[in-house]
């Protein structure tokens, strides 16, 4: 008499289920991860197109937009813009800027052009 099994086992089922359960559980942190930098990246993006453009309005005017309303500037889906203005910073006239995506927890701080891009934590 031959035995014929049709199916897979209680323990073979249980098996598979563990070895997906493992790879989803490496998988999921990494792909969050890469969303927040992606986040990141797009409020970057954005941020030096901001740099651009302040920068071509000082080359018609010969001085710093005094907020953003005077750019023709359109933000990304997400970003915001939660500071800028024109300020006086050790004696220099700059455009101070912050930015950040609500998908992550970074905002990115500048005053151009006398200080380089800096990533801050949003608290």
């Amino acid at each position: 008499m031959h035995d014929r099994r049709s199916g897979f086992t209680p323990i073979e089922l249980l098996i598979v289920t563990v070895l997906i359960g493992l790879l989803a559980a490496i998988a999921v942190p990494k792909f969050a991860s890469s969303k927040e930098r992606a986040y990141d990246a797009t409020a970057v993006g954005d941020l030096r197109n901001l740099i651009t453009m302040s920068e071509a309005y000082f080359a018609d005017y010969l001085e710093y937009p005094e907020d953003i309303d005077q750019l023709d500037y359109n933000a990304s889906p997400g970003t915001v813009v939660s500071r800028f203005r024109r300020e006086t910073t050790d004696g220099h006239r700059v455009v101070h800027i912050h930015i950040h995506h609500e998908g992550s927890p970074h905002y990115f701080h500048v005053e151009y052009p006398v200080e380089q891009i800096e990533m801050r934590d949003r608290s």
